[in-house]
């Protein structure tokens, strides 16, 4: 996928069809920043642009694998002021994502919901290609449990963001990539799987 900043037009047409959307968002970082370089729009501002313009449902809005530096105290308190569950990296280590993902399905009910996946949500052990790698990230086994954990959810669109090949010469987080856009598709309501 390119960067971040697709998912605001997509979000923009989906919410205009659906009303304002549940997401599941799994990331390094929560994307709601403000300005960059003087510029709204960038790759780290989408989901601010979105709550801006009311297409999410703020109350169900889940973000995972939420890691990394901060020059603010409080990185996430602009999140949980709109009322989105900020699910730091550190809560998921060493564990199951699945008691976690039956939590997020009684959240999201069978309204209309929304999958934004950026690959720097995993450990770069796993994706390296990708332009803002933190370390101490999400496995490719609890993306797996994420994704699979959103069957039976009325999931109107899914993206896969910021895979860069170009900073992997293995191949790997473009075959990672592939893979989870593939279970993506697995999930997608009317979708038969054995």
């Amino acid at each position: 996928g390119g960067d971040h900043t697709i998912t605001y037009p997509i979000l923009q047409a989906l919410a205009a069809k659906h009303g304002p959307l549940g997401l599941v968002h799994v990331d390094a970082h929560t994307d709601t920043g403000d300005t960059a370089l003087g510029e709204k729009i960038y790759h780290g501002s989408p989901f601010r642009r979105c709550v801006e313009e009311g297409l999410l449902d703020c109350g169900r809005v889940v973000q995972i694998g939420i890691r990394g530096s901060s020059y603010d105290p409080d990185p996430h308190k602009y999140c949980r002021e709109q009322g989105f569950r900020v699910v730091p990296a550190e809560e998921c280590w060493m564990k199951s994502l699945e008691p976690l993902m039956r939590e997020v399905r009684e959240q999201m009910g069978d309204k209309p919901m929304y999958i934004s996946f950026d690959i720097d949500g995993l450990d770069p052990a796993y994706a390296p290609g990708t332009g803002t790698p933190e370390i101490a990230g999400l496995t490719p086994a609890q993306a797996l449990e994420i994704i699979r954990g959103c069957k039976g959810l009325n999931i109107v669109g899914c993206d896969l963001v910021e895979v860069a090949p170009m900073y992997d010469a293995s191949g790997n987080t473009a075959l990672l990539g592939a893979n989870l856009l593939f279970e993506m598709l697995c999930v997608l309501p009317g979708v038969k799987t054995l």
